[in-house]
Formats: C-alpha cells, structure tokens, sequence
C-alpha cells in the first residue's frame, strides 16, 4: 500500500488513537532527534520497521549492523542497526537539483540498545529534515510536504514500537 495525501486523513486519526501510548514512550531532543522506546530487541524493532516501509511502499536502500561490523574488527558495541529507506519517485528531484545532498538522503533510522538494555528507535524529524537539512542544500519544498511525512516517520515508529 503507498501512502498518498487523500490518506493523510485516516493516518492522523490512527495516529491520534495510538497517540496516549505513543506520547509516554518518545522523546524529542534539541536536535530534532526523535526517539520511541521499544519493547523489542534490536533486530526485531528493525524488522518490523523495515516491513512498516515496505507496506507503504517505501523503499528500504540499506541496512547497516555496526555491532557486527564492530565484531568483525575484535570492538564490542550493543546491537546498533541503521536503516536508510526513501522514496524516489519523490527524492529523485531534490537529487537533480544538487546530487551532493546524497550524503544526507536517503533519511535514515537507527535502532540500539542503551547501557541500561532499553532498545529504541530514533530519527530525525519532518521539521529537521525539511528545515536544516533541505536547507542546507538550498533545496526547496512544499509546506505540506512536512506535516505529511511527519506522519509518515510517525506511523512507521509507531508500528516498529507497538507491543
């Protein structure tokens, strides 16, 4: 199923529903950094994330296990997954307008275990991505778009986080 603006609608209902749960769980720092708890391992948060995107025909580019990596040079780490996942139907046009800001698409999320064995999710928000990382490339893009793909961001989390 891909999500498109006539959905937006039932998308906010749904968020709004899962909201009460959602809230207690997820933080916002000063860096636009998102986090929702997640009462799941590692691999399995990452998992269903990858589905969640998937389902909304969202593309999933890469998957990067620095744990493992970490293994592979005798380093130790707690289970540290990051996702990269876009649409390019969508992010292709920013891409023509300045293929630099490549290093910064396609957005990604991380999903670790703290030192205290918590595992969460945690990515950028709409409003970082559309306000300094557009910015920073001097791309341009429509206002709606941000309340649109907070919802987006909002809905994978949550489906990556529900019990």
């Amino acid at each position: 199923m891909k999500i498109f603006p006539a959905r937006l609608a039932s998308l906010a209902t749904l968020l709004l529903l899962l909201g009460g749960s959602l809230a207690a769980a997820q933080t916002t720092d000063a860096n636009g950094i998102i986090r929702v708890e997640s009462p799941h391992p590692v691999a399995i948060t990452a998992d269903r994330y990858e589905a969640a995107a998937r389902e909304k025909g969202i593309r999933v580019f890469s998957r990067f296990d620095h744990a493992q990596a970490a293994r592979e040079y005798d380093e130790e780490l707690p289970p540290t997954v990051v996702i990269a996942v876009g649409n390019p139907r969508y992010g292709t046009k920013f891409m023509r307008e300045n293929q630099i800001a490549g290093i910064d698409f396609p957005p990604k999320a991380v999903v670790y275990e703290d030192p205290e064995g918590q595992v969460w999710l945690a990515y950028n928000s709409a409003e970082y991505l559309y306000e300094t990382i557009f910015a920073r490339h001097g791309l341009d893009y429509p206002a709606d778009d941000v309340a649109f793909y907070s919802a987006v961001l909002e809905e994978l989390a949550a489906t990556a986080t529900a019990p």
